[in-house]
């Protein structure tokens, strides 16, 4: 174990609970501790939405996937920068002028509020999907620190995925949102020097072993070198689609995306916001896709035993201890800042959607506060027995989660801010069917025909026209009344 590098995850550890701790010694309220309380910028609201959404997925998952498929993965990270296009030009401005017209804290919230009719069963549902889907990613995230960690510096699994949720439940649970979204951000920035550095330097090396990529993919076999996986016609039509339809889960229907659009303050920061996003997204996905094709040639299609190790193996292989440890600090910090992140979510889900607005039950503000801090290390501890459980499935499993959770709220989403005719009954079919239908699709071989981020999103989209049709509501606009209700419950 390089001692250089145990003292920079040492000292980066302390920093992230440093900045719980400082948010933890102000005055939260229970708005400041889940949506921030129009306190943070649009440029760190940015960044925390990018490292956020980037995950363990992207640093580990979609590097290992660029490895193991070679060319034809780039529709991959091109549906992704896509994806954050759109979500930044037409949705980040569209979730603030939402969250400050109905004053709320979650989508569900949102939602409820938008279709007072139907609000229980839909903060119900909402926490059904919820709950489940992100505990669950969560557990995967804190999965892969294990793995990382034992690539790198030889810790055990269980050892390292300890510290980690030790360190993501601590600061998660004392400064809340504030804290998580600063957390993010210096961790976005540290992503960002990761997928930019390591790729800079693979090609050095590349070029002084005079080596090829090209040749390289070729090598490799199994339509590496195809831009369709060496497939044509329909199948490479699948092919192209299945990746592409991973922007389908920038659509407003992950909740720890949105609540970052929520809580920007002005479209001045929403601008700003967008540019910072969009640059950053640019970066970080060119950036993982050659490390995979850089790391195929450097080390061939058999040189690693986890494709999803290849970013953390590369480290190790061509960069001095002192860097080493920066950089690993990168990859820590996608799966940091999305697990802190989900539990937030889910604690504002349990917090908010069940135990205030569907139980009723009157709290203090600072009881909530409290109440959501207990949530958050509960979820957090059942998290890390998940990832004490898991194996090697971060690709396959985060990709399930995007598709229940973001299909279902996506269709709900989109219906409700761009058609005037979506009713509470269609909300409530489109987050059924989405859920559902994801569930269903994964365990069935339609999964390998085609996948469930795209099939079960048009699926929840039907649905939730085809119902809203069927039962549209007599009045949906809800009145200043409600929204005051809301505003003191």
């Amino acid at each position: 174990m390089d001692m250089v590098v145990l003292v920079e995850l040492i000292i980066y550890f302390v920093a992230m609970i440093g900045i719980g701790v400082y948010f933890s010694r102000k005055k939260l309220g229970y708005d400041d501790y889940h949506l921030g309380g129009n306190k943070i910028p649009g440029w760190a609201l940015a960044f925390s939405e990018r490292s956020t959404e980037a995950s363990a997925w992207l640093l580990l998952g979609a590097t290992g996937f660029a490895f193991s498929t070679g060319l034809s993965s780039v529709w991959l990270f091109v549906g992704m920068l896509l994806g954050i296009i759109f979500s930044w030009l037409f949705l980040a401005k569209k979730f603030m002028e939402e969250r400050i017209k109905y004053n709320a804290l979650t989508l569900p919230d949102y939602l409820s509020a938008r279709f007072p009719n139907h609000a229980n069963w839909i903060r119900g549902i909402g926490a059904i999907i919820i709950v489940p889907f992100f505990t669950l990613y969560v557990g995967t995230q804190f999965g892969g620190t294990g793995q990382t960690l034992e690539q790198t510096m030889g810790i055990k699994p269980l050892v390292g995925i300890l510290i980690v949720a030790v360190v993501v439940i601590v600061y998660s649970c004392l400064g809340g949102f504030l804290s998580v979204v600063w957390t993010d951000a210096i961790q976005a920035i540290l992503m960002i020097i990761t997928l930019g550095v390591l790729p800079i330097v693979a090609l050095i090396k590349i070029s002084s072993m005079d080596l090829s990529i090209t040749d390289a993919l070729v090598q490799a076999g199994n339509g590496a070198d195809s831009w369709t996986g060496g497939v044509t016609g329909f199948a490479a039509g699948l092919l192209i689609y299945a990746n592409l339809s991973w922007a389908l889960g920038y659509l407003g229907g992950q909740p720890h995306i949105s609540a970052r659009f929520m809580a920007l303050k002005n479209e001045k920061d929403a601008r700003i916001g967008r540019n910072a996003a969009i640059l950053w997204g640019v970066i970080a996905y060119g950036g993982a896709f050659m490390i995979g094709l850089t790391g195929l040639t450097l080390y061939g299609k058999d040189g690693i035993d986890n494709v999803e190790m290849i970013l953390p193996f590369m480290l190790t292989e061509l960069l001095p201890g002192w860097l080493v440890g920066i950089l690993l600090a990168g990859i820590l910090a996608a799966i940091m800042s999305t697990a802190s992140s989900q539990l937030l979510v889910v604690s504002s889900s349990i917090s908010e959607d069940v135990l205030v607005k569907i139980m009723k039950m009157k709290f203090t503000d600072k009881q909530l506060v409290m109440i959501s801090r207990v949530i958050v290390s509960l979820v957090g501890v059942f998290g890390l027995v998940i990832g004490l459980l898991s194996k090697s499935l971060i690709y396959v499993v985060i990709g399930w989660a995007w598709a229940g959770v973001g299909n279902s709220f996506a269709a709900a989403i989109l219906l409700t801010f761009f058609w005037k005719r979506m009713s509470g009954a269609g909300v409530l079919a489109a987050l059924l069917t989405g859920f559902i239908s994801t569930i269903i699709w994964i365990n069935t071989p339609l999964e390998a025909i085609v996948t469930s981020r795209g099939a079960t999103l048009v699926l929840a989209l039907l649905a939730g026209v085809v119902v809203s049709l069927a039962a549209p509501d007599s009045k949906q606009a809800i009145s200043t009344e409600k929204l005051e209700d809301i505003k003191l419950t």
